[in-house]
């Protein structure tokens, strides 16, 4: 069983795709939270309840099942996606910022060079605690493990009606299907989560959706002198209404290599920050070709969103 933890704040079409994928056919669970400014943001609905609500796992299978049944297994459980190259990101440490101007520049230099080549990088000494991201995890994987029936009908946690999501709603074939479920949270609810089952998971909550804002609008004010405005810009021109905390969940999937976690696609936000965990998932496309974000536990990735290209 992984974890793994992120953070986006969302403010257009990004060159690098990303997925969740687990690569190696193992079974395994993974977990992320993120902070995201998110205009236009749709759940995600299901037709047919399942049969067994206590359980904690979606119904994938049930819900799919002809979908699947229509699909032969890759024989041995191959890697149908190919062999990808394992790569590490940019790093960036952000503690040069406090140093002297020479260092500074160099560092802001580096940020808008990283977003412009690759549309993601990692930085490390950047403010958000390891205590703070651990015990994220633990929390959020006490909120996952939660009776489905208790997740889709809102009940326990007091998060906002509609914020938790799973699947994918219709998709046609394999690789439209996410398999994963989500609680995407508006950032504004998360100061008022006193009523959680857990007074623990919503002060954790709160502390790691404090940070991971205060690091977001650092990096916003950067990019934004490098492409020739104010440094308040984003600030400005970013409600709070649209920043959202994005618990995410991977889980096992019998048929991996053949199912993504989170199907292809770019990031309809501003930035994104994802702490990933020690056995990764992630991957993106750089130069034309999907590559593996080598895991690394002291980084944070952060990516350049599709608002912010627009």
């Amino acid at each position: 069983m992984a974890n793994c933890s992120s953070i986006t704040i969302v403010t257009k079409p990004t060159s690098s795709s990303s997925k969740m994928q687990d690569q190696h056919g193992l079974k395994l669970q993974h977990w992320c939270s993120e902070v995201m400014v998110e205009p236009n943001s749709i759940s995600v609905h299901h037709q047919n309840q399942p049969s067994n609500m206590e359980s904690p796992e979606p119904p994938f299978q049930e819900t799919y099942k002809s979908l699947l049944d229509d699909t032969k297994p890759a024989p041995d459980k191959v890697d149908v996606v190919g062999t990808i190259e394992e790569r590490e990101l940019p790093l960036i440490d952000l503690s040069r910022l406090n140093r002297g101007e020479e260092e500074r520049e160099d560092c802001k230099r580096e940020i808008a060079e990283a977003s412009k080549e690759w549309g993601f990088f990692q930085v490390v000494n950047h403010g958000i605690s390891r205590d703070i991201l651990e015990q994220m995890r633990r929390e959020q994987a006490k909120a996952f493990k939660r009776p489905f029936r208790e997740k889709v009908n809102d009940e326990g946690l007091n998060f906002s009606a509609g914020c938790y999501r799973w699947g994918t709603p219709s998709p046609t074939c394999l690789g439209q299907l996410s398999w994963s479920e989500a609680f995407h949270v508006p950032l504004a609810d998360v100061s008022g989560l006193d009523g959680l089952t857990s007074t623990l998971i919503s002060s954790t909550m709160e502390q790691f959706a404090r940070t991971a804002s205060d690091l977001a609008q650092k990096l916003a004010e950067i990019l934004a002198e490098k492409i020739g405005h104010n440094s308040t810009f984003f600030k400005e021109n970013c409600l709070p209404s649209t920043c959202y905390l994005r618990l995410n969940r991977y889980p096992p999937c019998p048929i991996s290599p053949k199912v993504f976690g989170l199907m292809p696609h770019t990031d309809s936000d501003f930035l994104t920050i994802l702490h990933q965990d020690e056995i990764g998932g992630l991957q993106l496309v750089k130069d034309g070709k999907w590559i593996a974000v080598k895991p690394n536990q002291e980084a944070l990735i952060i990516n350049i969103g599709d608002l912010f290209q627009a």
